[in-house]
């Protein structure tokens, strides 16, 4: 028996960032949409916990207890005294290291997996508390659809959303790593007065209204300098989608991803086609949301 699990990509419409904290994390005021870029986790009984990959880049994946979905299981198997022998194999189609959570939701689809193929019936609290404990993004990967993430993005408040939004996904030419763009960020702001980060009340009109035109004058995101001083070339690639008709433009999360929010999905091809021939970046996605979180889809 397996159990195989899809889990989707994220966007941030909105990432505001606090100073950092004693504890070394940022207060935030993330406002996620998870859109249609999935990763797929399929768990299988085995004699010891392994981790296989495959998919663009998968050579860039952990293959130890390092990685995020490994750890979902051995969190899961000591909360219910149990071995974590699983073969977890992650089919990966979401960018790696591209600011999308793509090592969030492997760690949700494993843990949702492993519920489901040990049986162990933990509660949907249950689940979440324990992606809290594995990372910011992770709780988001769980829920899908969108939400309002806050303290350090784990707190949840699902939002209502009216409509379906189109983006193109520039992927870039390498990875850029959030801690140090974090690091860039508090190295940006040294003496400035950096305010409590919270949600735009026009952001979640916007999503709740389903306007992608409304959307677009509101979308921001405060990693976005950080990310461009670590990778200038990102410029260059949101002018080329802003120059080919883009509603807006920004860097997905910490980067280095670049998002383009479009009018339909026609409009989304056009600008993604334009992109591809503008030799600013290695490939382009298109893809709309919201879409559902992590979903079993057999066993």
């Amino acid at each position: 028996m397996s159990v195989t699990v899809r889990v989707p990509a994220k966007v941030n419409v909105q990432l505001a960032v606090g100073a950092a904290r004693p504890d070394g994390f940022h207060d935030l005021a993330n406002v996620f949409l998870a859109v249609s870029l999935y990763d797929e986790v399929t768990a299988t009984p085995a004699g010891e916990l392994r981790v296989t990959c495959e998919g663009p880049d998968a050579d860039q994946v952990p293959l130890d207890r390092t990685n995020l979905a490994a750890r979902a299981a051995l969190a899961l198997a000591e909360r219910y005294g149990r071995a974590p022998d699983v073969h977890l194999h992650i089919a990966k189609d979401i960018p790696v290291a591209g600011g999308m959570a793509g090592g969030s939701a492997d760690c949700a689809g494993a843990l949702v997996a492993c519920d489901a193929l040990w049986g162990t019936g933990a509660s949907r609290e249950e689940l979440l508390e324990i992606c809290a404990e594995l990372g910011s993004d992770v709780p988001f990967s769980l829920v899908g659809g969108a939400a309002l993430g806050t303290g350090r993005g784990e707190r949840l408040t699902e939002l209502e959303v009216g409509g379906d939004f189109h983006w193109v996904f520039a992927l870039a030419s390498r990875g850029l790593s959030t801690p140090a763009v974090f690091r860039e960020f508090d190295r940006l702001g040294q003496g400035l007065d950096i305010p409590e980060p919270v949600a735009d009340q026009a952001v979640l009109d916007a999503l709740a209204k389903g306007d992608a035109a409304a959307l677009a004058v509101t979308v921001s995101n405060d990693l976005q300098p950080a990310a461009l001083s670590l990778f200038p070339e990102l410029g260059d690639t949101l002018a080329a989608g802003r120059a080919a008709g883009a509603l807006a433009a920004l860097v997905s999360g910490s980067g280095p991803t670049t998002a383009f929010l479009a009018t339909d999905a026609k409009s989304a091809s056009d600008i993604a086609g334009v992109l591809r021939a503008s030799g600013t970046c290695r490939d382009v996605r298109t893809a709309s949301g919201p879409t559902a979180g992590a979903t079993v889809l057999g066993s």
